[in-house]
């Protein structure tokens, strides 16, 4: 029997990601990247903090936590919490300590999480304007119905 690398194990492992196969590890990752508050997480961490009604636009600039929650509407500091550590886990973003008075920590995009980032800021985007549209349909359908 002949014996693999780990890079050719990590390579047929890739070959068989299937997400549509209830065990695949990549529905693990897709459950995660789906949730609300991490495609607004990236967002917000990739447009660099625009402020409200702008749109994403600009460098990626590192954020401070309490910025994050200024700039996610409704998010809970636990959820806040969760959210970002589970994408620091995930190798999507790093978290930076500066011993400072009070201590400093700050949030930035990995090169991956860049990469993620372009797809969920065209999902918000996209969202936001075909707004109008889902709503209209919505009342169509609930008007159908009554």
């Amino acid at each position: 029997m002949q014996t693999m690398t780990a890079a050719e194990k990590r390579a047929q492992a890739k070959v068989q990601y299937d997400a549509f196969l209830a065990n695949c590890p990549s529905r693990q990752l897709l459950d995660r990247i789906s949730d609300k508050w991490v495609a607004l997480v990236l967002a917000a961490l990739g447009s660099g903090g625009p402020q409200p009604g702008q749109d994403c636009v600009g460098e990626p600039q590192p954020m401070r936590y309490s910025e994050l929650s200024r700039r996610l509407a409704g998010v809970s500091q636990k959820m806040l919490t969760q959210t970002l550590r589970s994408l620091e886990r995930d190798g999507l973003l790093t978290r930076t300590v500066t011993p400072t008075v009070p201590v400093t920590v700050t949030y930035e995009l990995t090169d991956l999480g860049s990469s993620l980032q372009d797809v969920m800021r065209g999902l918000k985007v996209w969202a936001e304007a075909h707004m109008d549209e889902v709503l209209a349909n919505r009342e169509r359908y609930d008007t159908r119905l009554a």
